[in-house]
């Protein structure tokens, strides 16, 4: 989706807000004893509040209204009876659709207590996301993303899931441009125009190189088993970088 007027951006930033709200919400809910299932079905009263319907629901028949992934499930994991427990890292991933427009956000969240490597890891993955939101505007390389955040992820000593990559959003849950990298990809030649919309969402590791499937069709592993963060914005690409579509409100 490419933004051209101030009507759809404006329902655009509507979704936006939606899932943000909803995904800061569910972290705060997040405690050890509850099950996934609890947790996602908190996710759905505030989509279904705010008036929007869950995308990967709608779009995929997902069995959930959220996706929630714990420790060894890195993408796409399945709501249901897992309870979660202290020390887990759950990764909470929330997109939706409201009046045609589509916006898609997610985090991990350590609960304690944890030790100071996933401590450190989950600030790391904050940190190379918006590694890779600074490389976002009109004109720009799509390949500085990925260059960007592979120089972060080399300095501080992480790996890089390189079969998970961001995605075109806005008028769909994944639309051109497809399989934008949040690696180093050197046949990348895609530059970003105007009012583009997509998000940036890398998924930084203790030594996972590669997402693979389990033993339903959703839920994604990390592989080798390491401990993985995700972060992720949608964003709008503007001459004055990127405009982030996915903060919640004050």
């Amino acid at each position: 989706m490419t933004i051209s007027n101030d009507d759809d951006l404006a329902r655009l930033t509507e979704t936006g807000r939606i899932v943000a709200e909803t995904l800061r919400a569910m972290g705060k809910a997040l405690e050890p004893g509850m099950t996934t299932g609890e947790l996602d079905r908190i996710g759905r009263d505030l989509l279904d509040r705010a008036g929007a319907r869950s995308a990967p629901q709608t779009t995929y028949g997902f069995p959930g209204a959220t996706c929630i992934s714990v420790n060894e499930e890195i993408a796409h994991g399945v709501p249901g009876p897992r309870r979660i427990e202290r020390g887990d890292l759950v990764n909470i991933d929330v997109s939706a659709e409201k009046n045609g427009f589509f916006a898609d956000t997610g985090a991990s969240f350590a609960v304690p207590p944890v030790d100071s490597a996933v401590e450190r890891l989950c600030r790391d993955g904050r940190r190379a996301m918006w590694t890779g939101l600074r490389q976002v505007g009109a004109g720009k390389p799509i390949a500085g993303i990925g260059r960007a955040i592979g120089a972060f992820a080399r300095r501080n000593g992480y790996s890089l899931v390189e079969n998970l990559a961001s995605h075109g959003v806005g008028l769909s849950l994944h639309e051109a441009p497809i399989e934008i990298a949040t690696w180093p990809n050197p046949s990348e030649r895609r530059i970003m125009n105007e009012g583009l919309v997509f998000t940036v969402e890398p998924f930084l590791s203790l030594g996972a190189k590669w997402a693979e499937s389990g033993d339903d069709e959703w839920t994604l592993f990390a592989q080798p088993r390491a401990l993985t963060v995700q972060y992720e914005h949608t964003v709008v690409a503007t001459r004055n970088g990127p405009l982030i579509m996915t903060m919640p409100g004050s």
